[in-house]
């Protein structure tokens, strides 16, 4: 508890305690969470190229992580398994780019958990209910509270108010945009579920 206090110390100096008061709510039920499976559109930025791919990914917590590809439809079907320490998409002499995207070596294939991991136990430095097309959803950005925004690695995540799925999320370094992640069929598997 003392943990999510200090997350989110910097979070409420510029937002209402409602926004902080879910951010808790949320990062609470994120560090409970056993997994989850989600649908993905993610877009990586290398600065001259640009990929897109859709992905339907599972995450186990102190488990494997497992991302199938859905488009493009030349590499649908390719799975990656990420253990937390290697990670290649490879099927048929079809390699994907998955290299590095920032100074911490992140990669378009370790998105999803690296987002989860922001979620779980990244530092909040701003929170607040942001209006989208639809309805108002829960904007969350996490940094290294000893930098200034737009400096080094800083990721934002949108999640919904009412069911606290994660909808969308970006990581950015030093202020460019380097992955982007929008989230369909976010389902979270709760202790209860893992056996089931």
């Amino acid at each position: 508890m003392i943990l999510l206090a200090l997350a989110l110390s910097a979070c409420g100096q510029a937002q209402g305690s409602q926004a902080e008061q879910l951010a808790l709510e949320i990062r609470g039920e994120y560090l409970d969470m056993q997994g989850c499976t989600a649908r993905a559109e993610l877009t990586a930025d290398y600065g001259q190229r640009v990929y897109q791919y859709t992905v339907d990914f599972s995450y186990v917590r102190d488990g494997e992580s497992v991302m199938t590809l859905a488009a493009p439809e030349n590499v649908a079907g390719v799975t990656a398994r990420l253990d937390g320490e290697s990670a290649v998409l490879e099927f048929d002499g079809t390699r994907l780019e998955t290299g590095p995207l920032g100074e911490h070596g992140i990669s378009p294939v370790q998105a999803p958990d690296t987002l989860l991991a922001y979620a779980r136990e990244g530092f909040m430095a701003e929170c607040g209910m942001e209006e989208q097309e639809e309805a108002a959803v829960l904007a969350v950005v996490c940094r290294d509270p000893k930098v200034s925004a737009g400096t080094g690695e800083e990721v934002t995540l949108w999640f919904d108010p009412d069911t606290h799925a994660l909808l969308r999320g970006e990581i950015s370094q030093d202020g460019f945009t380097v992955i982007q992640c929008e989230f369909t069929q976010f389902q979270a598997i709760l202790g209860s579920e893992q056996g089931e």
